[in-house]
C-alpha cells in the first residue's frame, strides 16, 4: 500500500555548536512519544548521540537519522553536527533534505558556524524555519537575534511568536497567528501548558508584530493582497498559504522561540514543520547524469510508481554490522530486491531494510520515494553512491568531497596491531568521504588525511575506543604543494640499445604554468608525423603519473600545462612505452629548471572574540601570518576574517581560548593555495629531505 507521500517531512536540525541542536532534538522525539525518559546531552545521555566521543565532548559528531510522527505526518529528521570539521556531515544531509530547523542560542546568537551551515544550505536551496533556543539564559535577547539573522545572514526572519519574559523570567509564548499565549508550569514537562489570553502589557506589541507578519505573508499570493489593500479580514488559513508558499520559495523564514533545556515552546516549532516546510513532493527533482556524469535532462520524481532512484548519503558501522542510510527520491524498495549500484557498476540484493530511531531500530518490508532508511548487508556501495533499478540504470548528482588539507602518520603501539588498525580504519574511510588514509611507500608509515586538527583528533578517538586499536600519533603534517613559475621549452631523447629489439623516443615539450585549478593539462601541437598519433596518449600518462612528487620537497604539482610540440621515432625501436619513460624522465629533467616554488594550504579564519580581547586576537592573527580581511562589530564582541597559512593554525583553539578567558570561538574552513615565503619553504623542504632520507636507511 503506497502511503500518502504529502505527509512527510524530511527535515535536518543544525547549527553552531552548543546552540542546542541535540537537546532541541531529544525534545522532539519526547513529544512525538518516541522516547519517555529525556536525555541530557551535558549528562551524556542524548539518545541520537550515541557514540562515546560524542557523549564526552558533548558535541554531535555523526549524523543520525530519526522517524517520528506528529499531528499524523511522519517526520524522518537528520540531526547535524555543528563542528565546522565535520561540515562535510552538515552538507552530505543537507543533500537528501527538503527542509531544515535553524537553532540559534539566544545569548549567543549568529556565530560563525551558523554562517557557515547556513550558507551550505543556502546553496542547496533548501527551505528553513528559525528556533531561536535557550531563550531562559541570562543575556538572552530573542529581538537582537532576529536582527542579526538579518543583517549577517541576510535572510528575511519572519517572527510568528512573540517570547513572554526573558531570562529567568521567561514562561512562554505568544502565538501572533491565533494572538494566544502558550505558558508553561515550572514542571519542565513539555505536555503542562495552559493556552491563554495575551497579558495586558504585551498587546500592543503583539499588534504591532502580526501586522507585519500579516503584511510579509500576503505578498506571495496576488489575489489574497488585494483583499488586504482592500482592507478584508484575512483568514489564518489564508495567512498559512502564503506563510508556505514564502517559506518554501526562500522568501523568508518563520522563526519560533523557546528554551528546549525547560521544554518550553518545541510544540510550536513541530506545528510550524507540518505546516511550512515543503514535502518530497514540493521540492525540485533530482537531475539524472549517465555513467560519465554528463546531464540527461531527466529527472527523478517522487512517485512510488516510477523506477528507483535512491542516494546512500551515510555509512555507519554499529554493533549490527554496516548501514547504509539511503534517500529514496523515485520508485520504491523491498526486502530481497537486486539493485544496482552505478558507482561499481555492480548489483547487491537488500537483505534488510530498517527505519533508523537514533540506536534502535525497526525492521520494515519495504520503502518508497520520500522515506530516509538505513539498508543492511550493502558490500560495495559508499557514500554518494547511487542506487537504482537494474533494468534501468541512472546516476544521480554525486555528491562533492573536499581535499583534506591536514595530515598525521599513526603506528600501532602494539606490533600485532597492523592488521586490526587497518580493518579499522578502511571501515572509517567508508563512513567519512573527507578522511582519507594512505601508505607512505618509502617509510611504509601510515598517514591518516582529514580536515582539521579536531577531525583527526576525533578519528584517532574512535581508534581507541570504538575499535581497540591504541595508536603512537606523529606531528601533524600541512598538505603543501608544489607549482612551477616559468615557461620552459625542453627536449628529451631516450634510447636503449642492448641486443634485441631496442627502444627509441625523443619528445620536443613546453612545461608552463597552468591557470589556477586546473592541476595538470596536456595538449599536443605536433604538426606532421614526428610523433605517431598512438603515442600522444603515452606522453600525457608519463607527464600525468609523475606529478605525485614534486622537485623541491616531493609534494604533488599542481596547475602545470605540458604541451608536445615535436619529437621523433624509429619505425621498429619505437612503442607506447618508450615514450612514457621518455616523458618521465623529460619531467625529472625539466621541472626543476622552471621555477619551481612551495605553496601552502591557506584557511579562511572566522574569529569571535569579546571587545576586550580583539587588540590581543589581532596581533595574534598578524604573527601567524595571518590577512586580516574585515572586522565586523558583533553583539557582544567582534568577529574577525582573516586568511592564515594552515601550518600556523595548530593548537590554535588553546591558544585563543588563553587570550579571550575561554569566551573566544572560531571556525576554519580551506580557502585555497598560495606561494610559501622563502624562510618557511626552506624549512618544509629541508624538513622533507629529513624525512626521505631517513626513510631510505
Amino acid at each position: 500500500m503506497a502511503k500518502d507521500i504529502t505527509r512527510y517531512r524530511n527535515i535536518g536540525i543544525f547549527a553552531h555548536v552548543d546552540a542546542g541542536k541535540t537537546t532541541t532534538t531529544e525534545r522532539i522525539l519526547a513529544l512525538t512519544g518516541r522516547i519517555h525518559k529525556i536525555g541530557e546531552v551535558h549528562d551524556g545521555a542524548a539518545t541520537t548521540d550515541f557514540m562515546e566521543q560524542e557523549q564526552e565532548r558533548g558535541i554531535t559528531i555523526q549524523s543520525a537519522a530519526t522517524t517520528c510522527f506528529w499531528k499524523e505526518h511522519q517526520l524522518n529528521i537528520i540531526d547535524t553536527p555543528g563542528h565546522v570539521d565535520f561540515t562535510i556531515e552538515v552538507y552530505r544531509s543537507l543533500k537528501v533534505l527538503d527542509g531544515g530547523i535553524g537553532v540559534f542560542c539566544g545569548s549567543g546568537g549568529v556565530e560563525p558556524q551558523s554562517e557557515t551551515n547556513w550558507r551550505y544550505a543556502n546553496d542547496s536551496k533548501v527551505a528553513r524555519v528559525i528556533y531561536v533556543n535557550k531563550l531562559d539564559r541570562t543575556g538572552a535577547d530573542f529581538f537582537r537575534v532576529v536582527k542579526q539573522v538579518d543583517s549577517i545572514l541576510a535572510a528575511k526572519p519572519l517572527v510568528m511568536v512573540l517570547p513572554i519574559g526573558t531570562e529567568t523570567e521567561f514562561v512562554g509564548v505568544v502565538d501572533l497567528l491565533t494572538r494566544k499565549a502558550w505558558v508553561w508550569d515550572e514542571s519542565g514537562k513539555p505536555e503542562n501548558y495552559e493556552i491563554k489570553d495575551v497579558p495586558e502589557d504585551m498587546k500592543d506589541q503583539v499588534e504591532e508584530y502580526r501586522e507585519a507578519l500579516v503584511e510579509l505573508a500576503v505578498e506571495q499570493d496576488d489575489e489574497i493582497l488585494g483583499k488586504y489593500l482592500e482592507g478584508e479580514e484575512i483568514s489564518i488559513e489564508e495567512i498559512k498559504t502564503c506563510i508556505r508558499k514564502g517559506t518554501r520559495e526562500l522568501a523568508f523564514f518563520p522563526t519560533y522561540c523557546g528554551s528546549s533545556f525547560k521544554n518550553k515552546g518545541v510544540q510550536l516549532v513541530l506545528d510550524a514543520v507540518v505546516d511550512y516546510l515543503p514535502n518530497p513532493l514540493e521540492v525540485p527533482a533530482q537531475p539524472e547524469v549517465d555513467l560519465e556524469g554528463n546531464p540527461t535532462g531527466k529527472l527523478a520524481y517522487a512517485d512510488a510508481d516510477k523506477p528507483l532512484r535512491a542516494l546512500a548519503f551515510k555509512i555507519m558501522d554499529d554493533r549490527f554490522g554496516a548501514l547504509t542510510f539511503t534517500r529514496i527520491y523515485s520508485g520504491h524498495l523491498k526486502k530481497g530486491d537486486t539493485i544496482l549500484d552505478t558507482a561499481t557498476g555492480k548489483t547487491e540484493r537488500i537483505s534488510r531494510l530498517v527505519e533508523m530511531h537514533a540506536n534502535d531500530r525497526e525492521e520494515v518490508e519495504s520503502a518508497q520515494a520520500g522515506d530516509i532508511v538505513a539498508l543492511i548487508g550493502m558490500k560495495n556501495v559508499q557514500t554518494g553512491h547511487t542506487l537504482c533499478d537494474p533494468k534501468d540504470p541512472a546516476t544521480l548528482e554525486p555528491m562533492v568531497f573536499p581535499d583534506p588539507v591536514i595530515s598525521i602518520a599513526v603506528y600501532p603501539k602494539k606490533k600485532g596491531d597492523n592488521e586490526k588498525m587497518g580493518m579499522a580504519i578502511s571501515k572509517m574511510v567508508a563512513e567519512d568521504p573527507s578522511f582519507q588514509v594512505e601508505t607512505d611507500e618509502e617509510s611504509g608509515e601510515v598517514i591518516l588525511k582529514g580536515m582539521g586538527e579536531l577531525h583527526l583528533d576525533i578519528k584517532v578517538d574512535i581508534l581507541k575506543r570504538t575499535h581497540g586499536v591504541e595508536v603512537e600519533v606523529g606531528k601533524p603534517q600541512v598538505a603543501y604543494r608544489e607549482a612551477i613559475t616559468k615557461r620552459l621549452a625542453d627536449s628529451y631523447t631516450h634510447k636503449k640499445q642492448s641486443g634485441g629489439s631496442g627502444q627509441y623516443a625523443k619528445i620536443d615539450y613546453v612545461i608552463e604554468p597552468g591557470e589556477v585549478g586546473t592541476n595538470f593539462q596536456f595538449e599536443s601541437a605536433v604538426t606532421g608525423g614526428n610523433v605517431p598519433r598512438e603515442f600522444w596518449p603515452a606522453v600525457q600518462k608519463g607527464f600525468a603519473t609523475s606529478i605525485d612528487r614534486g622537485p623541491l620537497a616531493g609534494y604533488p604539482v599542481v596547475d602545470l600545462k605540458v604541451t608536445l610540440t615535436d619529437g621523433a621515432f624509429h619505425a621498429v625501436d619505437s612503442s607506447a612505452i618508450a615514450f612514457e619513460i621518455a616523458a618521465k624522465a623529460a619531467y625529472r629533467q625539466s621541472l626543476p629548471k622552471a621555477g619551481p616554488q612551495l605553496l601552502e594550504p591557506i584557511m579562511k579564519v572566522d574569529v569571535f572574540t569579546p571587545d576586550d580581547y580583539m587588540g590581543d586576537v589581532i596581533g595574534d592573527l598578524n604573527r601567524r601570518r595571518g590577512m586580516i580581511k574585515s572586522q565586523d562589530p558583533a553583539a557582544t564582541g567582534v568577529r574577525v576574517k582573516a586568511d592564515v597559512p594552515l601550518s600556523e593554525m595548530f593548537g590554535y583553539i588553546g591558544d585563543l581560548r588563553t587570550m579571550t578567558s575561554g569566551r573566544g570561538q572560531f571556525s576554519m574552513e580551506f580557502s585555497h593555495y598560495a606561494p610559501c615565503p622563502s624562510n618557511v619553504a626552506e624549512e618544509v623542504i629541508k624538513e622533507a629531505k629529513e624525512r626521505q632520507a631517513a626513510a631510505a636507511k
